[in-house]
Parts: structure tokens; sequence; C-alpha cells
């Protein structure tokens, strides 16, 4: 099990989240008009001037008080650093929501010391929670304890999901029937470290997704492991699928996946 984070660390976790947060919604605030948003990939995989200034605003933290670490951002930034210990961050995730005026979106950063997952944070502008955990912190919600999740089924828990809508038609959509058919219902919200917030306080059993990169997996996996959760991976056809939430649920969720055959 991982040993406890450096205090000064998980504060220094909750003050870029909420700073980058803030930003984030004092720019959303402002109006749309000024945020120059550029589609990536698709046209609700979008990037704005808040997204920027606010991974910007992390960055710039980092480097005055963390100079040695490494930092990768998802909208850009990338610092290898010296100490072997690295801070992924998502500035925003959650932008389409951030965009149209929906609420659930947030801040979001996680630590690594080599492999090893120290701390997640994320912060929820719209309710202004703060959410800190991690293999050896306790998961709090501004400073109170959310755990310990309560082990389910995944027939009687609700699934959080992510996906275009082509994947429903490609190779991932046999896989994700399967995983879908056995749960109690689905949500697609549109914010991952968002639904790792729900399913550290038991609002939602699990998270399942594929492809997901770090900044969308690792704040939200140290909130779920720091509330008692599970977090597991599979490969099934080509494709690496995640899972976080009640042990029994991810591990129902994932074996589901692959239906029976080799993942």
């Amino acid at each position: 099990m991982s040993g406890v984070p450096d205090p000064d660390d998980v504060r220094l976790a909750g003050a870029l989240v909420r700073e980058a947060g803030t930003l984030a919604a004092r720019m959303r605030a402002e109006g749309v008009e000024g945020l120059g948003v550029e589609q990536k990939t698709s046209v609700s995989d979008v990037v704005t001037a808040a997204d920027r200034a606010a991974e910007e605003l992390v960055a710039r933290r980092l480097s005055e008080e963390r100079p040695a670490d490494g930092v990768l951002g998802e909208e850009g930034v990338d610092e290898p650093g010296t100490s072997g210990r690295r801070w992924v961050v998502d500035p925003v995730d959650g932008t389409y929501n951030f965009l149209s005026g929906l609420t659930w979106w947030c801040s979001a950063v996680a630590l690594l010391d080599g492999d090893e997952l120290v701390l997640g944070a994320i912060y929820h502008p719209h309710d202004d929670a703060l959410h800190l955990g991690g293999p050896g912190l306790p998961s709090t919600r501004d400073g109170v304890p959310i755990g310990p999740l309560r082990d389910v089924p995944l027939a009687r828990t609700s699934m959080a999901t992510y996906f275009a809508p082509g994947d429903l038609v490609a190779r991932a959509g046999a896989a994700f029937y399967r995983a879908a058919g056995s749960a109690a219902a689905v949500r697609m919200l549109g914010s991952g470290s968002m639904d790792a917030t729900a399913v550290a306080q038991g609002q939602v059993g699990l998270v399942l997704q594929h492809s997901v990169p770090p900044w969308d997996e690792l704040p939200g996996a140290a909130l779920v492991r720091g509330a008692g959760g599970t977090t597991q991976r599979v490969r099934h056809e080509g494709l690496e699928w995640y899972a976080a939430g009640a042990p029994t649920a991810v591990a129902e969720a994932c074996a589901a996946l692959v239906g029976g055959a080799d993942g």
C-alpha cells in the first residue's frame, strides 16, 4: 500500500485545482465569445482559452514550488523533470459541458512518484467543492471524509461512461453492451473526473471507459482508491478499458467486457 502523501503536496494539489477552476469559471462568466474555441478531434472535443490559461497557471505554480518535478498537461505542457515525480493536469475536464453552460466540469491534478499514484485533487467550481484522496490518503470533500465506499454488485448499481457515438457501431459497441447490460443503469455526464467524485461518494457504482488518457484517469483513480474502491484495466479486441469503483462491480464489468474471451 502507498505511504501517506506529504501534507505540503496535498495542500499544493488542492490550491492548484482551486485556482485553475476559479480562473476558468471567471473566464466563462465573461462570455463564450472570448474563449477562442477550437475543435480537436471532433465537434464535442474542444479546447478553449480557459483550458490553456488554467493549465499555464498550474504549470507556472509547479515550476516555482516543485521545480524538479515533471508536469504533463492535457493541453500540451510536457516537462520531464528530474525528481522522478510527475504532476498530471486536466485544467478543465468536461470542456464541452463548460462551454454549454452545464455545471458538470472541474479542474483536476494527480501526482505520480515513478509509476506509483500518490494523490489526486479535483475542484468543482459550481459547488465550490474540493475533493482530495489517494491510495494512502482517505478521500475527503472539503475536508470531510467520504469513505469507505460500499461494495455492490454491478446489477445493483449505476455505471458512468463516456464514448463518441461512433463507438457504438464500431468494435467497442458489443463489449460495452455486455457490460452495460448487466448494470442497473448507465449515466453519461461528460466529465471523467467528476464521475469519479460521484463514485467515491457512493452516488455511482463505477466508471467504465476505453482509451482513457492519464489526465482523465489518474485524479479520479486516486479519489476512488482513497475511498476504498479499486481500479482495473482489461484489454479486449485491441482496446484497453479502464474501470474504477466498487470492487465487485468493477470485477463483474471487466469480466462482461471480454465475454469469456481472452482479453
